[in-house]
Parts: structure tokens; C-alpha cells; sequence
């Protein structure tokens, strides 16, 4: 099929479920070409009709701790001392710069959940 910019629901479907069908093509082959350019089709459409929630950095932190088995104290190595774990996970206290690098890179975060606090 000759793919176009997806402007309807019904184009949007079909190039997705295209996309599920070729997912795996094997690499420089003609289902590869069409495999990336489905890629960029799909991804245009959901940047223009689909919103996705921003992300709350202290929530996703929590998250992440919830999922490790962490408790508070784990991040002493990273955060700082207990009392600075406690305020900044009660939301009392900011993320510093410093600290939202060393958080992103042990809890392998997108560096955007913390740009979009900074930015409030």
C-alpha cells in the first residue's frame, strides 16, 4: 500500500495495524522502509490527536521505589540525608538539579518528567 499522512481514524487503524503485522521485518528490506515510515505516520497522528497526562516527578519516583522494593532510606545515596528524603517525597521540598539528574539516571527516567516540574 502506498502510505499517506493519516488524517482520519479509519487511516489511522489501518496504518496501525499494518505497523503490528510488520514489526519484527527483518532490516533493509522493503517492509523495513515501510515499517519506519508507518513509524513516523503513526507517531504525526498521535502527536495531533492524542494527548498523553504529564507525569508528577514525585509520583513517578514512587513509583519506581514501589516497584524496586525501595523504602525512603534507600535513597540516601542519591537525595541526601533522611530528613531531605522525607520533605522532598511529601512534596515539601523542590528537586533540586542536582538531585532530579542523579534520580533520572538510577531510576532510568525520561529527563522530561522533572523539565516539566521546573517548569510550573
Amino acid at each position: 500500500m502506498n502510505w499517506k499522512v493519516l488524517k482520519t481514524e479509519e487511516d489511522y487503524t489501518s496504518a496501525s495495524m499494518r505497523l503490528m503485522e510488520i514489526f519484527h521485518a527483518n532490516p533493509n528490506t522493503p517492509e523495513s522502509d515501510e515499517l519506519d515510515l508507518l513509524l513516523v505516520l503513526v507517531k504525526d497522528y498521535d502527536d495531533k490527536h492524542y494527548e498523553l497526562p504529564e507525569l508528577d516527578a514525585l509520583e513517578v519516583i514512587k513509583y519506581k521505589m514501589q516497584e524496586r522494593g525501595m523504602k525512603a532510606k534507600d535513597l540516601e545515596p542519591i537525595i541526601g540525608s533522611k530528613g531531605h528524603i522525607s520533605s522532598i517525597l511529601s512534596g515539601k521540598r523542590e528537586i533540586t538539579l542536582k538531585m532530579a539528574q542523579k534520580l533520572k539516571n538510577y531510576f532510568s527516567i525520561p529527563a522530561e518528567v522533572f523539565l516539566h516540574e521546573a517548569s510550573n
